[in-house]
């Protein structure tokens, strides 16, 4: 394998997570050193341990992306102990069952105190998850990208990767709060580029489109295993008719962090989807 990116540091937040857990073990594999943060310390370690059974370099580390002080202590010692942050894969994010309605269209009995137990409408959801997938899912990659660019603008440039999602080109039914975050995902990607290209940081995202993980298996069933309704509309609707793997993403962010390949690219999102966003659905 390539040592393309020897002396290279990349942070990488969600890194025990199916994406980015791949694209930590892709970027380790090309000599770069990745710095693995995730919620659970523990399961940061199994994907740093494999990294370094491999031949690897890393090193993980707990942080909450929702606790600014918490950050901005982090991106304080990955800079003390490696010296430089030369990517930063905003990788941690999610969604939550709670603040999902389980019908697709309004239903007047949402707002009875008497509804059916099993129906659940947008009036029914929690919507303090609600609000926490939001702050997740914005306030969670905005906080890293600025604790670690303030790092790459003395060091005078850096690449910096957020995740979209196919949500954020059109909201997927019932995935209000996760839809809505997503969409400013790609926003915020193209204003904090703006606002920081004349500093040598490149700032950009990918979508990924439905990639394979156990619980989209539960959700969607596999192509050669069997779909279920959800995941036949899915593959319907994908002109490359499979599912993506977490590997399939890790093409697009080595383009987008290479300053030679994409040295003049910033502020894009780039979906990875089998041709998902082709088809209108008529």
């Amino acid at each position: 394998m390539s040592k393309q990116y020897e002396g290279k540091v990349a942070v990488v937040t969600g890194a025990a997570g199916v994406i980015c857990s791949e694209v930590s073990r892709d970027l380790a594999s090309r000599g770069c050193f990745v710095v693995l943060v995730d919620l659970s310390l523990e399961n940061a370690e199994k994907v740093a341990e494999e990294i370094r059974q491999n031949g690897g370099e890393c090193k993980a580390y707990s942080c909450n992306v929702m606790d600014k002080a918490a950050v901005d202590a982090l991106a304080d010692e990955v800079i003390k102990t490696c010296g430089r942050c030369d990517f930063l894969i905003n990788g941690a994010g999610g969604n939550n069952a709670k603040c999902q309605p389980k019908i697709v269209e309004f239903d007047p009995r949402e707002l009875e105190d008497d509804r059916p137990e099993d129906l659940v409408g947008i009036y029914n959801v929690d919507m303090d998850v609600f609000e926490n997938i939001i702050k997740l899912n914005t306030m969670g990659t905005v906080y890293p990208l600025l604790a670690f660019a303030k790092y790459m603008v003395k060091q005078g440039g850096g690449s910096i990767i957020n995740f979209a999602s196919m949500n954020t080109y059109c909201p997927l039914t019932r995935n209000f709060a996760y839809a809505m975050s997503k969409a400013a995902v790609a926003n915020f990607t193209q204003a904090f580029a703006a606002y920081f290209a004349k500093t040598g940081i490149r700032i950009n995202a990918v979508a990924p489109g439905f990639i394979l993980n156990p619980r989209s298996k539960l959700i969607l069933g596999t192509v050669e295993e069997g779909l279920t309704k959800r995941g036949k509309d899915v593959i319907d609707h994908t002109p490359m008719g499979n599912f993506g793997s977490a590997h399939d993403m890790c093409g697009a962010i080595r383009w987008l962090i290479d300053d030679e390949a994409a040295g003049f690219v910033t502020g894009i999102t780039v979906p990875v989807d089998g041709g998902f966003l082709t088809l209108s659905g008529v």
